[in-house]
């Protein structure tokens, strides 16, 4: 077993990994920025160390940095959680070249997934369904203009390395396809290095269901059902649930074996998802693989009961995953909010210091949160300050839950989205479980505007 951790993140998800580690007596090592020196989840591992300065760039992104510390603390892993290096296959490379265990799949993989044109083709080749479009980098705006004529408008234009939304846009017409184009390929490039852009027909009144696996390092794979993303705000999720409301029984079994079909064809190990579009008749088709933990695994720790994060560290150690396929099942029904520092109208960051904090409290709710009183919610990370997960017997129970601790959940100080998603919660199309990625297009934004 793996013996001590750095983990090279911060906030909810190296409080999570802490938690995990502290179950399987592994010892941790928590990274921090300047910014960041007065985050909760620093006491709580056994060791801290200062990274840098508060930007990306010279703390959370600083590879030499983050190495130069798992050896100077002994550590025999890193887990790099999600977002910053979680899905950088140079870091995984030289985590396994350094003889650090990185907690995750190979970098081979890694790499593999984190070109979408790639794992577009590798995904084709499994036979797992694929959304029509163009399996090649478009090169102009003029090509891409001939791609969406093949296509048939509207289309969804999307970055090849592109991850958060960004370098992703939807557009209707040859001079919009244009502008676009050139706009996403400029922030293809300043994001992720990486200019290649690619088109796929946009797939209407879909549905965002994902499946999450396991994989150890003897060739078991195994799925733990599904999760509906559907709501989104600029292609980034605010509420996830499952099991997702939308898909029938049949269609998620043919899912969960599609994501471990495509697992067994990458020789994937740890945990990873695999995202999905589904229409209106169910027809589903793959998005993307994240290999990496999701923000939204504790919505699927909640209704299969199985830590997620000590199955990745069990993985890494080389052990057997603790359950088999056919002993996995799902229980009640769990729903997460995501609570971000930003305007609920314009959802634009809002830093500033926590003044007031209070939580509901309640058996069948938990909590995952970077902040406490007094601390300052900066403007050099993602806005997501906490989550909130509900659970109860049903999607109904659950539903009811999660109005009742938004409504007595307290943050002053800064904007939070809770607003918004109360406006959510209480529609009637989200309490149906009609929520397609455009709800909050159609339902939200025309809700604030009037």
């Amino acid at each position: 077993m793996i013996k001590k951790v750095l983990i090279a993140n911060r906030g909810e998800i190296a409080a999570r990994v802490i938690r995990a580690c502290k179950k399987l007596g592994i010892q941790t090592v928590a990274v921090y920025s300047e910014a960041d020196q007065h985050a909760p989840y620093i006491e709580m591992a056994e060791e801290s160390a200062l990274l840098g300065p508060p930007r990306v760039n010279d703390s959370y992104l600083n590879v030499e940095k983050l190495i130069s510390l798992a050896k100077k603390h002994g550590v025999d892993a890193i887990h790099p959680g999600y977002g910053f290096l979680s899905e950088n296959a140079t870091f995984a490379k030289r985590c396994e070249a350094e003889g650090f265990i990185f907690i995750g799949p190979s970098s081979e993989v890694i790499e593999k997934m984190g070109s979408k044109i790639a794992a577009r083709k590798i995904m084709s080749q499994a036979n797992i369904p694929i959304i029509p479009g163009v399996n090649e980098a478009i090169t102009s705006p003029e090509e891409a203009v001939q791609y969406a004529k093949d296509l048939g408008y509207p289309v969804m234009l999307k970055a090849s390395a592109g991850g958060g939304g960004i370098g992703m846009e939807v557009v209707h017409s040859d001079e919009e396809l244009r502008k676009s184009f050139e706009n996403n390929q400029k922030r293809a490039q300043t994001f992720f290095g990486d200019g290649a852009m690619f088109m796929e027909k946009k797939i209407e009144h879909a549905h965002h269901v994902e499946i999450q696996i396991l994989a150890d390092k003897h060739g078991q794979v195994i799925h733990l059902y599904d999760r509906e993303c559907s709501i989104q705000r600029r292609n980034q999720k605010v509420i996830e649930e499952g099991p997702s409301p939308f898909i029938s029984e049949k269609t998620r079994q043919a899912m969960g074996d599609a994501a471990v079909t495509a697992a067994k064809a990458l020789s994937y190990t740890n945990a990873g998802t695999i995202e999905f579009l589904v229409d209106q008749e169910e027809n589903f088709y793959f998005l993307e693989m994240n290999t990496r933990i999701q923000v939204e695994h504790p919505v699927t720790e909640e209704i299969t009961g199985i830590d997620i994060v000590a199955e990745q560290l069990r993985i890494a150690s080389g052990q057997e995953l603790s359950v088999k396929q056919e002993n996995i099942g799902v229980t009640g029904h769990a729903i997460e909010a995501r609570i971000y520092a930003e305007d609920p109208v314009t959802f634009f960051p809002s830093p500033g210091q926590i003044l007031r904090l209070e939580l509901p409290e309640a058996a069948y709710i938990r909590h995952e949160i970077a902040i406490t009183k007094g601390m300052n919610v900066t403007p050099f990370y993602d806005p997501m300050v906490a989550k909130l997960i509900v659970k109860g017997k049903d999607r109904q129970e659950a539903l009811n839950r999660l109005r009742f601790a938004l409504e007595n959940y307290h943050i002053e100080g800064i904007k939070t989205n809770i607003p918004m998603l109360l406006k959510v919660v209480n529609h009637k199309q989200f309490q149906v479980g009609q929520t397609t990625t455009a709800f909050v297009d159609e339902h939200y934004i025309p809700l604030i505007k009037n």
